[in-house]
Formats: C-alpha cells, structure tokens, sequence
C-alpha cells in the first residue's frame, strides 16, 4: 500500500464511520509522512493532524486500527 492509498482508506473509512465530506476530513488528517522502514521498523508512517478536538479524537482511534492492518506503506 501507498501513501495515497492509506490516505484514501483513511478518509472513505472516517466519511462511513463518521459522516461529513472528503474536503473536510482530507483537511483535518494532514499528509501521511513515510518514514524509513530501517528507523520505524514497526510503523513506518505518521500523519500530521489539523481540524478541531473532536475530528482529531475520530482520527487519533481510527489510526490505532489502521496501524495494526497497515503498519509499513510505501511512498507514493
């Protein structure tokens, strides 16, 4: 999986799970920085949060699923 393909996963999963539109959680979750796999061997990705207390909470337990399911992406 690529970067753009969690962010995408991310994003359809909070729209299901939460409601409201793409723009706005797109916006709210930030970029997904990619890291090297030889310094995160176990998680090699983050993301940069924006939006407001409530969307951040919605993401910060959405990411505790994700990372278990997709722990290393790729760039891209």
């Amino acid at each position: 999986m690529t970067a753009s393909d969690l962010e995408l996963l991310l994003i359809a999963r909070l729209i299901r799970e939460r409601g409201g539109t793409s723009q706005t959680w797109r916006r709210a979750l930030g970029k997904v920085i990619v890291r090297d796999t030889k310094t995160h061997a176990h998680c090699n990705w983050d993301v940069r949060l924006g939006g407001t207390d409530t969307q951040r909470a919605a993401i910060e337990r959405l990411l505790d699923d994700v990372r278990l399911e997709y722990s290393i992406v790729e760039a891209g």
